[in-house]
């Protein structure tokens, strides 16, 4: 078989590259029976024997789906196809079917690009570590035994059950009236808010809710301010009380509130650790090294347990379910919750928000005030030919007197200030997050600091 190189396309988490040239049909076929083998989900292996799957809007969904499900029922194993899905609505269902799960989407990379992200039953992420490397020798060898009998099809909408069962953990059946803008990025959101939203009291405003996978209007990445500033002006134009805006396969979602200023994700991290510890005291918290220092400081004074944990889904939902514990945000806005199989749900997250506005009288930017204590730089991307050479130029700088900690990269922690610069993974990056206790003080130290990574 023609093969792309699976080293670049087979990611830490899932598999990504380019529709038509890095991915085809034939590949699709191929992860779908090495899922199958890598797993042992096949009857005659133990397994569960079958196997649930979903899509995003991207135009190569359908195909590439198809294809997949074909690997998958040529051993043998029948296939659940949830079709169109967000990708925490896929987790729900295998975690729901008690089924390994496979999602087809590429997230928040453009239009010319696919992928897929696989999970175990109950959603369980599967890595590198937990079958994505066996799933890529066992493409490379391409050496699979087919079923005597063939796998079936079935579809099944789960969308009703999905909505409910997320309603019922931010414990929403009725919402005191309010107007909340959904910018859905014509991502998946547009398939999935009509229905979770579709609540009592709701006047849902949607801004490009059409599934659309070439992104017409702007990219689904609300990571980056720029895509947000529509949601901003709808949400000021209509004198609403709340702006949600979803990347594209909708399992992050950023909030703007009724004065359309940005809600920082660790501020909504603060507020939703708050709502769990009111329910269950003392329990613990999971935040990542990036996360306001506000968030450790709330999670105590609501009685709670902070724990810091490095960059990345993966090392969150092992620390969550190390330590039982019953929520984790991440500053990506990505937000996990142990009640929903320790995935990540954005839309269970702004649920949670608006029950918590729900639960007062005050406006959203009077009640997350106390959560955004510290002005933040956001993180600041820096290429450099040596990223090592670039930290130990920080720790040499800032280093001296301080609080230092290489939980990942180096956190740098002063009395009115914490600094934290790590590698990117994947890229010739550094990345850079500053917090400061003022405005003025959080741009000087983010120059000199920017100065000092870029000096080579």
């Amino acid at each position: 078989m023609a093969m792309t190189d699976l080293d670049k396309i087979i990611k830490a988490y899932d598999i990504r590259g380019l529709v038509g040239v890095e991915l085809n049909d034939e590949l699709m076929q191929a992860v779908g029976k090495a899922f199958v083998v890598a797993l042992g989900i096949a009857k005659s292996a133990g397994g569960a024997g079958a196997v649930v799957i979903g899509r995003d809007m991207r135009e190569s969904g359908s195909a590439y789906s198809a294809a997949f499900a074909a690997g998958v029922t040529q051993l043998g194993v029948d296939v659940i196809d949830i079709g169109l899905a967000s990708t925490d609505q896929l987790y729900f269902a295998a975690g729901f079917l008690q089924l390994p799960g496979a999602m087809l989407t590429a997230s928040h990379n453009p239009a010319a690009y696919n992928g897929i992200k696989l999970c175990q039953a109950g959603a369980k992420p599967v890595g590198q570590e937990t079958g994505l490397k066996q799933i890529k020798e066992l493409i490379k060898a391409n050496d699979f035994e087919l079923a005597q009998v063939s796998g079936i099809v079935s579809k099944r909408d789960l969308l009703s059950e999905y909505a409910s069962f997320l309603q019922q953990l931010a414990g929403l059946t009725k919402v005191r009236p309010m107007k909340i803008v959904v910018d859905a990025g014509n991502g998946m959101a547009g398939h999935t808010a009509p229905t979770v939203l579709n609540l009592p009291g709701i006047e849902l405003v949607p801004m490009y809710f059409e599934l659309d996978g070439n992104f017409p209007n702007h990219d689904a990445n609300p990571i980056d301010p720029v895509n947000l500033v529509d949601l901003q002006n709808k949400v000021l134009e209509t004198s609403a009380d709340l702006g949600l805006a979803f990347d594209g396969d909708a399992d992050r979602c950023f909030l703007v509130d009724n004065n359309g200023e940005l809600v920082s994700p660790s501020a909504l991290t603060a507020l939703i650790a708050k709502r769990f510890l009111a329910t269950n005291p003392g329990s613990t918290i999971v935040h990542n090294l990036i996360s306001s220092k506000a968030v450790p400081e709330i999670v105590a004074e609501a009685g709670g347990v902070a724990v810091r944990t490095r960059v990345g889904h993966s090392f969150i939902k092992e620390v969550m379910a190390q330590t039982n514990a019953v929520f984790g945000g991440e500053h990506s806005g990505h937000f996990y919750f142990r009640d929903f199989w320790y995935a990540d749900s954005g839309m269970l997250a702004a649920l949670i928000a608006i029950a918590e506005l729900t639960a007062t009288d005050q406006s959203f930017s009077e009640l997350i005030a106390n959560c955004a204590r510290y002005p933040q730089s956001g993180e600041i991307n820096s290429e450099v030919p040596d990223a090592a050479a670039a930290i130990e130029r920080m720790l040499r700088k800032f280093g001296d007197g301080h609080e230092i900690d290489r939980l990942d990269g180096i956190t740098i922690t002063a009395p009115s200030w914490w600094l934290n610069v790590r590698a990117s993974n994947t890229e010739p990056l550094v990345r850079l997050n500053v917090e400061a206790a003022t405005p003025a003080l959080l741009h000087e130290v983010t120059q000199s600091a920017l100065g000092v990574i870029r000096d080579f």
